[in-house]
Parts: C-alpha cells; sequence; structure tokens
C-alpha cells in the first residue's frame, strides 16, 4: 500500500502551508489535492455536520477561524481523496472483467480499514466528494459510485499518464459516462444482431467443416461488435480508412462479419476451390488479406483492409503500421486523423513477442507516427498450451502499453456493451490525442488451438468453467430479454434467419464450382503488371536529361544563407561541386543523391530510413546538414525546384525487425514510391529475419502483393570482423526464386544511379537487395562520367576491356568490391591473359549476359571468386543457376563464423584469394 501516515500524523501548518501553494499556483500541488482543495473552501466552507461554517470568518492566514477542526476529521477528508485515488490506480484490479473464474488477488488494498476509515464514517458528507460528483458526498455515496466506475466489467488503467490534459479528459470521460452508461434499444439491438452474426457464423462452419483448422472465435464473438463500432465511431469522426492487423484466431469471421467478406469465398476455400487463374503458391485462408468498401449506418465511406499476414504473430504490426503512414503520406497530405491503424493481439503474443515493443517505442518517433493505434487484445487467458501464468512477469498481457503512457481498458468479453463502450472511448481519445491505446477484452478459448486439439490435456480446470459456459450471445441475449430490451420471439427469429442464409449460400458452393475471386489491387497499382523473364533480359532506359542532373546538383551544393557550417562539410559541399559541374563525375554517394533527387523531381515520393542514415553510417551520404551553431537542419533535395515530391530520410530507432516491416508495408502502399531501408552494417539485418522469410521474399508469391522496397546492406571484407563484414548474401540468393527478388552487388555509381531509378521505372515491383559498399565509397577509381548518368541503363553484368581473347585462359566472375582488388593486380602485372567479368546482378540470373561474354574467350576456364568463406557467399548459388557451364571456386575455407576477428590474418586470407585467382 502506498503510505500515506505522513499526512495522517502531520501537522495543520503542513495543510495550510499547502492551501497557500493552491491559492499561488493551483498547478504547484498533484492534481488530487489541486481538484480537493476546488471544492475545500477552508475560510468559508468547511462543513460542521454537513453544513458550511457560519460566519464565514476568515484568519489572515486564509484558514477558516470560526469552526475549529480537529485533526481527526482533517486526516479522515485527505484519507477520502486517497481513497478515490486508489480506486482509480487500482481498481482495475479487482474489476469483473473475467467471464470465466475468480481474478487473482493483487492485494488491492481498497477496503475502508486501507486508508484508516470505519463503516461508521460511512454516511458522514465528505467534501471530497467533489473529486467525483463535483459536490460533497457521504462516504457511502463515493465508494458506491467508485466501485461501479472502478471495479465493474471495465477495468481502467490511466493513472500512470504523466500528460495532465489527456489524464484529466481520460476522468472525465470514464467517470461521467461509466458512471451513466445507457444504450438505446436500437443499439442493443444492433449489438445483439452483430453477436448474432459471429456466434452463428462459427457454430455453422464448426458443423459442416468438422476436423478442419479455421482457428475460430468461440469463447471471444465479442470482438465483432466492437470492431463494428469502431469502425462506425471512426467513421463518425472523420477516419476514411481503417487497416487492420491480426492473427489467425477469428480472422475468418472478421473476414465475413468486419470486411465483408462474402460467404461465398470463404466457403469455396473451405470446398478447396482454387481455379488455374490464381497465380503464385497461395496460403491457408486464414492468412489472407483482403480489401473493401463500406458505408457506416451514419453514411460515411470508408475503405476497410486487413493485411495478409504468415503465422508468425505480431509480425504484421510494422507492415500495417508503415501502409497506414504511407496512405496518409500519399492520399491525405499526411492528415493521420484521416487513417487508422489497428492491432488485434493475442494476449500471450502481445507479452512474448518482442516486435509489440519496438512498434510501440516508435509510435511517437517522426519517422513512423501514424496518429495513433488502437491495440485490441482477445485476452484468451492461454497461449496454445500455456498458462498466462508461464507467459508473461507482469500482471497484464498489456502493460507494454506503459512505455508510451498509453491507456488500457481491460474489460469482460461476456458485456458486450462495456466491449462498445471501451470502443468508443479508444476511438475518441485516439482522435483527440493521437496517442494509442489499448482494449483488453478478456474471454476465453471454447476449443484447443485449433478445432482438433484437446485442451483438457492441459488446462483440465479452465475447460470444465468453459465447457458449460454460455456463450456471449446467449448471455447478452438472456439478458436482454430479462430487461424487456428485446422480444425473445425478434431474437429468435434473427437466430433462423441467419442460418438459413447461411444454409442456402452453402448449398450454392456445392452445387457450382465457383471460381476463387481475389480481391482487386489497389487502384494505384492497376497500371503495373506481373513480370515476365524477358524484362529482365534488359534493363529499360533510365537516363535523365544533363540540365535535370545539374539542378539536383545545384540543390545538393547549395545552403541557406547564414547557415553555418562544419569545415569538413564546407569542403564536402565545394568537393561535390567540382565533381558535378568541373570534373564531369561523380562518386557513389553523389550518384546516390542525384538518382534521389530525379525521382523527387518527377514528383515522386522518396523515403529512406535506417540507423544513420542521414549522414549515413560511413559519413558518406550528408542527405542532411546540420547548422554548426544552432543544429538547425537543412535538407537539400527539398529544395530543387518549386514542385518535386517529398524527399523524406529519417534515423530510425535501434531496431532492425520492426523498421524494415514499417519500410515494407510503406512500399507495399505506394507504388510510386522509392522507398529505402538502409542497416547500419549488412551483418545486423539478420535481426529482422522473420520480416524477410515471411514478407519480402515471398508475399508475392503467397497473397499477391507486390513491393519495391529496396535493401542496402554494407558488405564487404575489410578486416572488421565476423559482424562487421557479411550481410549473408547467401541467405538472399536461397530465397531467390521465379524472379522474386532483384539482388545485386554493383561496382560503378552509374549502375547504383540506374538501379535505384530502374526500381520505378519497370511496370512492374519487385524488392531490391543490395550488397552495399564500405570502402568503396571513397576507392579513387569508383567513379563513373556524369554523362553515364545522362544516357543509359543498368548493366546487369560488365565485361573485360582490358584482357586479350586471344591470350584469355582463365575468367574471374565476381561481384562487388572484390572486383577492385582482382582489377588492381591485373594492371600491376599486366595480366592480360585474365578477364575479370562482374555480375553486377546476381538474380535475376543474367544468364544470357554472362554466355556472350564468356562466348567470347573461346578456351579459358571459369572460376567463380569471393571473399566470403566456400560455405558461404554465391558459390552454391551458382552452381544452382548455371549448371551448365563447369565452375572452380575461389573462396576462403569453409568457417561457422563469417570471417576472423584478426587483422592480420584477414589480410593473408585476402592476399591468398588474389594469388590464388592469378596462379
Amino acid at each position: 500500500m502506498d503510505n500515506y501516515s505522513y499526512i495522517a500524523n502531520s501537522e495543520p501548518s503542513y495543510i495550510e502551508d499547502l492551501y497557500k501553494s493552491y491559492q499561488q499556483d493551483p498547478n504547484s500541488v498533484e492534481e488530487s489535492w489541486a481538484r480537493f482543495f476546488e471544492g475545500f473552501d477552508f475560510s468559508n466552507k468547511y462543513p460542521q455536520n454537513g453544513k458550511a461554517a457560519a460566519n464565514g470568518a476568515a484568519a489572515s492566514n486564509g484558514m477558516a477561524k470560526a469552526a475549529p477542526v480537529s485533526d481527526d476529521r482533517i486526516r479522515k477528508e485527505m484519507e477520502v481523496v486517497h481513497l478515490i485515488r486508489g480506486y482509480r490506480s487500482r481498481g482495475h484490479l479487482v474489476a469483473t472483467t473475467n467471464p470465466i473464474r475468480e481474478r487473482k488477488n493483487r492485494g488491492p488494498l481498497l477496503e475502508l480499514a486501507d486508508f484508516k476509515l470505519e463503516e461508521s464514517d460511512l454516511d458522514t458528507v465528505f467534501e471530497a466528494g467533489t473529486e467525483v460528483f463535483g459536490k460533497p458526498a457521504t462516504l457511502r455515496e463515493i465508494v458506491d459510485a467508485l466501485k461501479k466506475i472502478y471495479t465493474s466489467d471495465i477495468g481502467f488503467e490511466y493513472l500512470y499518464i504523466r500528460d495532465r490534459e489527456q489524464k484529466s479528459w481520460l476522468r472525465e470521460k470514464i467517470e461521467k459516462e461509466a458512471l451513466n452508461m445507457n444504450f438505446s434499444i436500437e443499439e442493443k439491438k444492433h449489438i445483439l444482431s452483430k453477436l448474432n452474426e459471429a456466434v452463428v457464423f462459427e457454430n455453422f462452419l464448426h458443423t459442416k467443416y468438422i476436423g478442419q483448422k479455421r482457428f475460430s472465435l468461440e469463447g471471444g464473438e465479442t470482438t465483432i461488435p466492437a470492431l463494428d463500432a469502431m469502425i462506425n465511431k471512426a467513421g463518425e469522426m472523420g477516419v476514411k480508412e481503417v487497416m487492420i492487423g491480426m492473427a489467425h484466431r477469428g480472422r475468418l469471421n472478421v473476414l465475413v462479419n468486419t470486411m465483408r467478406k462474402t460467404y461465398e469465398q470463404v466457403f469455396n476455400e473451405f470446398e478447396g476451390n482454387l481455379p488455374d487463374q490464381v497465380w503464385g503458391d497461395g496460403d491457408v485462408k486464414y492468412h489472407m488479406g483482403f480489401s473493401s468498401q463500406i458505408k457506416t449506418p451514419s453514411g460515411q465511406e470508408m475503405y476497410l483492409k486487413l493485411a495478409p499476414n504468415p503465422s508468425h504473430l505480431e509480425a504484421v504490426n510494422p507492415v500495417v503500421e508503415g501502409f497506414i503512414r504511407a496512405r496518409a503520406d500519399g492520399m491525405y497530405d499526411s492528415d493521420y486523423d484521416r487513417v487508422l491503424p489497428v492491432l488485434i493481439h493475442g494476449d500471450a503474443a502481445v507479452a512474448g513477442q518482442g516486435i509489440v515493443y519496438e512498434v510501440t517505442q516508435m509510435s511517437g518517433l517522426e519517422g513512423y507516427y501514424t496518429g495513433g493505434t488502437i491495440h485490441f487484445v482477445i485476452n484468451n487467458q492461454v497461449g496454445f498450451t500455456t498458462d498466462f501464468e508461464d507467459a508473461r512477469s507482469s500482471i497484464y498481457c498489456t502493460d507494454v502499453a506503459k512505455i508510451v503512457d498509453a491507456p488500457v481498458l481491460h474489460v469482460n468479453g461476456d458485456d458486450p456493451e462495456s466491449v462498445v463502450y471501451c470502443m468508443h472511448l479508444a476511438v475518441e481519445y485516439r482522435q483527440k490525442f493521437n496517442k494509442d491505446i489499448f482494449i483488453d477484452m478478456v474471454c476465453y478459448r471454447r476449443h484447443g488451438h485449433n478445432e482438433s486439439d484437446e485442451p483438457k490435456f492441459t488446462q483440465p480446470v479452465l475447460y470444465k468453467y468453459i465447457e458449460n459456459h454460455q456463450n456471449p450471445r446467449e448471455i447478452y441475449q438472456k439478458k436482454l430479454v430479462e430487461r424487456g430490451d428485446v422480444d425473445a420471439e425478434l431474437a429468435a427469429t434473427m437466430d433462423k434467419e441467419f442460418k438459413a442464409l447461411l444454409q442456402e449460400r452453402l448449398e450454392m458452393v456445392k452445387q457450382k464450382v465457383m471460381p476463387y475471386a481475389m480481391p482487386k489491387l489497389e487502384l494505384e497499382w492497376q497500371s503495373l503488371r506481373k513480370s515476365t523473364p524477358k524484362d529482365f533480359e534488359r534493363s529499360p532506359n533510365t537516363g535523365v536529361p544533363l540540365e535535370t542532373l545539374e539542378k539536383i546538383g545545384e540543390a545538393i551544393t547549395t545552403i541557406p544563407e547564414g547557415f553555418q557550417t562544419l569545415k569538413q562539410i564546407d569542403k564536402l559541399l565545394k568537393d561535390r561541386k567540382q565533381m558535378i559541374f568541373d570534373d564531369k563525375t561523380v562518386n557513389w554517394a553523389t550518384a546516390e543523391l542525384l538518382a534521389y533527387g530525379s525521382i523527387v523531381a518527377e514528383d515522386k515520393i522518396v523515403r529512406i530510413s535506417g540507423q544513420d542514415v542521414q549522414r549515413g553510417t560511413f559519413s558518406h551520404r550528408h542527405a542532411v546538414l546540420h547548422d554548426a551553431e544552432t543544429n538547425e537542419a537543412y535538407n537539400n533535395l527539398d529544395h530543387i525546384q518549386e514542385e518535386q515530391g517529398q524527399f523524406m530520410i529519417y534515423n530510425s530507432l535501434l531496431s532492425e525487425y520492426g523498421v524494415l516491416g514499417f519500410e515494407f508495408g510503406y512500399a507495399m502502399a505506394n507504388p510510386g514510391a522509392l522507398v529505402v531501408w538502409e542497416a547500419q552494417f549488412g551483418d545486423f539485418v539478420n535481426g529482422a529475419q522473420v520480416m524477410i522469410d515471411q514478407f519480402i521474399s515471398s508475399s508475392e508469391t503467397k497473397w499477391d502483393r507486390w513491393t519495391g522496397l529496396v535493401m542496402l546492406l554494407p558488405h564487404g571484407y575489410e578486416g572488421q570482423g565476423p559482424e562487421h563484414s557479411n550481410a549473408r548474401p547467401e541467405r538472399f540468393l536461397q530465397l531467390a526464386a521465379d524472379n522474386n527478388l532483384i539482388i545485386a552487388n554493383v561496382t560503378t555509381p552509374a549502375n547504383l544511379f540506374h538501379m535505384m531509378r530502374r526500381q520505378l521505372a519497370w511496370s512492374f515491383r519487385k524488392p531490391l537487395i543490395v550488397m552495399s559498399p564500405k570502402s568503396m565509397l571513397r576507392h579513387p577509381l569508383c567513379i563513373s562520367p556524369l554523362q553515364e548518368l545522362v544516357k543509359g541503363r543498368f548493366q546487369e553484368t560488365i565485361g573485360d576491356d582490358y584482357a586479350d581473347p586471344k591470350k584469355v585462359k582463365k575468367i574471374l566472375l565476381v561481384t562487388g568490391k572484390l572486383y577492385y582488388e582482382l582489377f588492381e593486380k591485373q594492371q600491376a602485372d599486366n595480366r592480360d591473359d585474365v578477364a575479370i567479368i562482374r555480375m553486377e546482378q546476381m538474380h535475376p540470373f543474367p544468364k544470357t549476359q554472362l554466355n556472350a561474354h564468356i562466348a567470347k574467350y573461346k578456351k579459358a576456364k571459369v572460376y567463380w571468386v569471393q571473399e566470403e568463406p566456400f560455405n558461404m557467399g554465391g558459390w552454391t548459388f551458382m552452381l544452382r543457376m548455371y549448371p551448365e557451364q563447369p565452375l572452380e571456386v575461389i573462396a576462403r575455407r569453409p568457417s561457422a563464423s563469417p570471417s576472423t576477428g584478426f587483422a592480420k590474418i584477414h589480410k593473408q586470407e585476402q592476399e591468398e584469394i588474389i594469388r590464388r585467382a592469378f596462379e
């Protein structure tokens, strides 16, 4: 219990001093004291037997003198204030939020004795009643009201919020509306109708498709009226698009009863009717996404989207946030009140998956802000077979909310009116404050993890309770009939009609095999098409007029008048200017900025994020400059011309998984934006492996969802050890199939320029994985003539102009930075008998181009040369993709670690690779 004894034992002078402070500045005292003093006017109103003091005379110190007050009476007033605060802060611990069993005793300490109050005080009028009623009230009235508000079917957690306005707003809403919660008859009928839809749908599928996995919503059916209430309220408050991310539990029910996916489509999936025209490998029915347009009861047109997702719980969360951010940026001028992300969690997953923390931590950051997310937890009180006591250390699964001061509303899933009230409150809070809010709907899971699982093996006692427990619809229908709100015959009729409708539609499916209709892609994607193998034989022209490049060059070499730069930045800008306008050449960083600028100049969005991307990990990019005196930021590429797109570049929080997922979602939403995620070092990308495996590499074949996301992964062996050398290209190459990924390791600034522009020049979209350079950023040979940016296209391979075809006996196939080491050796030793062919793009595999290069050298032996160990890098990929070409390999020895941690050994190994290549 909080220790308030110092108040009870303090002299009246303590209260006087506190009151004086309040009179001088109401904000100088704690909020509960300020509210108390508003109604507790010591000089005129202190009650005597429930009445104000007779003469109201006041002493010079501001305290009442006509009615001397005992220390005990003051102490009790204070304790009533603390009792009120106790219910506000700890009432949720005893709220009746669990529909199945008694809650654990968390020691809330809310009894009268815990505040040194007694039964005999219940009928005493306390001025502290102003805290709840706005006027004095008896202790009995105060306690009854507090119990109704804070210990009924909703447990409110919000007192930890540090923003006074948010906390006061919540308190006002809760203590006025929860105390007088009342729905109209029509609203109650509507709630019942949504429960009917949810319950009957599950029962029908359970009857007709026995044994098939569907991850039913049974036990948590109140989710459907909850989402319905949330969407309708959001529409009333100006939201135009709602995007939902959720796992498999209840997904089919949400698809039908919230997203309005037709029953025929769902039943076709159960019947296994997938026609030939469905492209790709597909996915199970409870992973698919959907889009729809609805009109709410109040007449608002709204777009609803359910994101496709894998079985990896919570992985979809950052994708939803990125998608919503892109929609706001691209369609609503970054007005986040027009879009609403909704994440539906399971209790075990929201507590156990680290991605939840990452996404929550992102919520207030400029680069990832989406105006607040509504989190809805379907709290089954069990995770697969794991009891909640074994699933988390915290009291609640939602305690992650506290890191961003997000309120949490714990609510009983068997009380649909309270759940609907919570959803209304959540939407209002989100729209007013643009902050996250969590609803923890405590319910249960009727069956096991899936319908064929036996839950009594691991939770026998819990499932004894569940076995005989009525579903939410039966409980609510009974309550309505008992209250006289709904006629029993009407309720039965609604149920009968809905079952008949389902039966009719199912019979139609069985009579005729219907084609499976995939949802339409978003309008902005319709002009694009699927790629064909021919598309990768030759890249499109991506040159940019010289005058445009020079205009961009002016932007990236000019700073505002009075902007103070460091000497190093001043030199950088002068070098850039000389390079572009005098030398007519570009290095890597300049070519990259010119590529982004050329896209922005076409009125398109370029978005880049990752750790340290504004400057660049290797201090090469400097896309955003900072005034040396004021720290004011200046984004050069935002100042190319009057009419241009946005150049958005954000240093991210220290996260790979969450940030990469966000950028994937952004790219999936907007095909006209170049979206780039850069790893600090490529080695760290494996922190986001789930996102790569489940989304980036496979979303097209599983869900028919395309993306042009670019991943820049600094890669290369330079003696920096096993965690700063290798972006694991072999893992991406292993994932490469059916032209799903572009995997590149380019060697010239010009090829980088055209590769970036090609992402939007294509009439389709593919993820681009780049093994980007480190030391090569400043290599004196790594420059390109400016003219190569004006004319030309991306080169999948680059041949050798130095080697003599008549002399060549050895061909070295290489990719990336290793080329320059081989080239320097070739030139130093005048080895025109060794040809070096650069593979700038590994996948889609440029077989035609390679064949053409190799054909020049009739008697040459072909070697694949790589820096990586034998069991890593591109070697096994080359064997898979190029079986008709005899190949040998030059590489480091097989190793469990990507590289040595010793600089001398690294140097020896690197020299050995070069020696073997030319022996």
